[in-house]
This record gives structure tokens, C-alpha cells and sequence, in this order.
């Protein structure tokens, strides 16, 4: 889908804050109203805009732990990496799922609300599956930096 620059206005906008009323969103953006909803409710028909979300601050949510860890399977059949996806998305502790290459075949990043939980879930998830055949983590001990925009 080709996108002119109304497009790519609005969608920075959104990126930086998805609240704002079409109104708001109009009068920044330089159009009409009725334009902009227009045009957001294209970006959204066509997939561009996914979803829109709040972001949490995990520090203010208190003590927290965020994860990244490395996963390598065993076996790395289609039918092998999609069972382990699937597992691993329907992780509500598990924010991002990553298919990768070279090197593991799953990266992870989770955010628990500490390591007795992060113990459930590395039993729950990993090491149940025969198929886990080796995990690497790694703990956050401070976000310097957490942007989900894409550079327009």
C-alpha cells in the first residue's frame, strides 16, 4: 500500500500518542476531520495499524522482573518451531516471541513479577518440552531505552 504524506503524518502522530481525539489528531495533523478519520480508518482496514495500546511503565508497577532469553530447540521441523510458538505466545508473561537465525531458534522477552514466577514459567514453558534443548537468559537490570515506533 503506497502512502503519501498525510499518511505518514498521521501515523507518527499515533505513534507518539494513539489518544488523541480525531479532532486533536486533525487539527495536528493539518486536515479535516472528517479527512483524518477517513484516513485512519484505512490504516487500520488495511492492517497498517495493528492495534492500539497503553504502554505500563513496569517501574511503577513495582517490582518486576523483564527476561530476554535464548531458546534452541532440538528438533527445528515446521511442525516442532510452530508447537514451541504457540506455547510460547500464549504466555501471558511473554510480551515478545522471536524467530531467529543463526544462532537459537526463539528469543523471548518476558516480564514477570519476580523470579517465583519466572521459576513457573520456565518450568511450565521449558522445561516440560523435551524438545527445549538449551536456554540462555539474561536479566534486565536497567531499560535505557523502550521506543515501539517505527521510524517513518
Amino acid at each position: 500500500m503506497p502512502f503519501d504524506d498525510l499518511d505518514l503524518r498521521l501515523l507518527d502522530l499515533l505513534q507518539t500518542d494513539a489518544s488523541l481525539s480525531n479532532l486533536a489528531l486533525a487539527d495536528r495533523a493539518g486536515v479535516s476531520p472528517a479527512t483524518t478519520l477517513r484516513r485512519v480508518r484505512r490504516l487500520i482496514d488495511t492492517g497498517v495499524i495493528d492495534r492500539q495500546v497503553a504502554l505500563l511503565n513496569p517501574a511503577a508497577l513495582g517490582d518486576g522482573l523483564t527476561a530476554l532469553l535464548e531458546v534452541t530447540l532440538d528438533r527445528q521441523g515446521a511442525e516442532h518451531l510452530d508447537a514451541f510458538e504457540t506455547r510460547a505466545v500464549a504466555e501471558p508473561a511473554v510480551q515478545q516471541c522471536w524467530r531467529v537465525s543463526p544462532g537459537p531458534d526463539f528469543v523471548l522477552v518476558l516480564w514477570v513479577p519476580g523470579m517465583p514466577a519466572y521459576q513457573a514459567l520456565v518450568q511450565r514453558l521449558l522445561t516440560q518440552d523435551a524438545n527445549v534443548r538449551n536456554v540462555k537468559a539474561y536479566f534486565s537490570v536497567k531499560r535505557a531505552k523502550f521506543d515501539p515506533r517505527i521510524s517513518l
